[in-house]
């Protein structure tokens, strides 16, 4: 009984450390690097890097370079942004800047102004492309 007791408290403690929450009306400047997840509902300029998930509220405000496995924004953001997996716009975010994303997933009313690119798909077009080439060489 103890035993399974104290997995349970250290699950917790473990899963409540690996979060990072910036509140709002906090204003951060400079360089951030964990393994966690980020909530941002309040500012934050420079760069943020972590293996784990940034989720900018509807108040929050990123102004610099996020470098994540997974995004949502409600927020605003503005810079460069690469999210190794899913890019999720909410419909009152607002992002700007250039952004590399695995994949992108925008709701009815987001604000998209940036230059995307996928991830995987150049990869996939040129594969294409090289095979019909070689089809119509072989053809010729």
């Amino acid at each position: 009984m103890l035993s399974k007791k104290n997995k349970k408290d250290s699950i917790v403690e473990r899963s409540s450390s690996n979060r990072n929450v910036i509140g709002k009306g906090t204003k951060i400047t400079g360089e951030l690097i964990s393994e966690g997840d980020f909530r941002i509902d309040g500012e934050f300029e420079g760069t943020l890097s972590t293996k784990g998930r940034v989720i900018i509220g509807k108040e929050g405000f990123i102004n610099g370079t996020v470098e994540c496995t997974n995004a949502d924004v409600e927020g605003k953001f503005a810079g460069e942004f690469n999210v190794f997996d899913t890019l999720t716009a909410k419909s009152s975010s607002y992002i700007t800047g250039n952004i590399i994303v695995g994949q992108l997933a925008t709701e009815p009313g987001a604000s998209l102004n940036a230059t995307c690119n996928m991830k995987g798909a150049v990869k996939e077009l040129g594969k294409g492309s090289s095979n019909a080439q070689k089809g119509k060489q072989a053809s010729a």
